[in-house]
């Protein structure tokens, strides 16, 4: 076992109230990062040796996610997303982004329960709270529980998950409604605690998919 200061003299500092966003915040980024970084390079270095470095240095994080993976919307044109770019070379590599069409009432239809049932309170208010997600939080909702934003060409009939096809599922989470929802995204599985009323829901759905969109934690 090696220990690894995440701050110069951090073996001597106690993690206290005051420093605990700190602390979890080196953590995550030495688990994630720093710990891992001779992989990333050599990562990065193949990655590049395929895709120059100055062809996709123009995107942030987010914006080459939907390159590779698409945008998920019932309306979405090619043409609001080349029309998002003030630069033509981003205009032109806009054109490359797959385009899908993301029906909530296909994903609905095509979900099994385990816990709940079409009918219960809970599934009703999801599902409505679903329906009016924005077209950039219906992406984010996609991520986080199937890993991907890219809808199949199929349907959601045709979902993918790690043996096989597998459609979308809601199991009950049993606990504390103070929980969020989480995600297992090999099984496309959500796990949803029976909270109280809708605003609860919402509130909690939309932490969830804002700021751990990858459907993982880590301990």
């Amino acid at each position: 076992v090696t220990d690894c200061e995440l701050i110069p003299g951090g073996r001597n500092i106690r993690v206290t109230e005051e420093n605990k966003h700190e602390y979890v915040d080196r953590v995550a980024e030495h688990r994630l990062t720093t710990a891992i970084r001779p992989q990333i390079n050599a990562f990065m270095e193949g990655f590049n040796e395929l895709i120059p470095r100055e062809l996709i240095s123009i995107f942030n994080d987010k914006e080459f996610e939907l390159l590779i993976s698409g945008l998920p919307d019932i309306d979405c044109e090619l043409k609001e997303l080349i029309q998002f770019y003030n630069d033509p070379f981003r205009s032109c590599m806009c054109s490359t982004y797959f385009v899908h069409l993301l029906s909530v009432d296909d994903l609905k239809a095509n979900t099994e329960y385990s816990g709940y049932s079409i009918a219960s309170p809970v599934i009703q208010w999801f599902w409505e709270i679903v329906q009016g997600f924005s077209k950039e939080d219906k992406a984010r909702f996609l991520q986080f529980v199937t890993g991907t934003s890219k809808v199949p060409l199929e349907g959601f009939s045709a979902l993918q998950g790690i043996s096989g096809p597998q459609r979308f599922q809601i199991h009950k989470a049993y606990g504390s409604t103070n929980h969020l929802p989480s995600a297992h995204t090999c099984f496309n599985q959500l796990d949803l605690p029976e909270y109280t009323s809708k605003d609860q829901l919402q509130e909690r759905l939309l932490l969830a998919i804002h700021e751990a969109n990858e459907g993982f934690g880590f301990g």
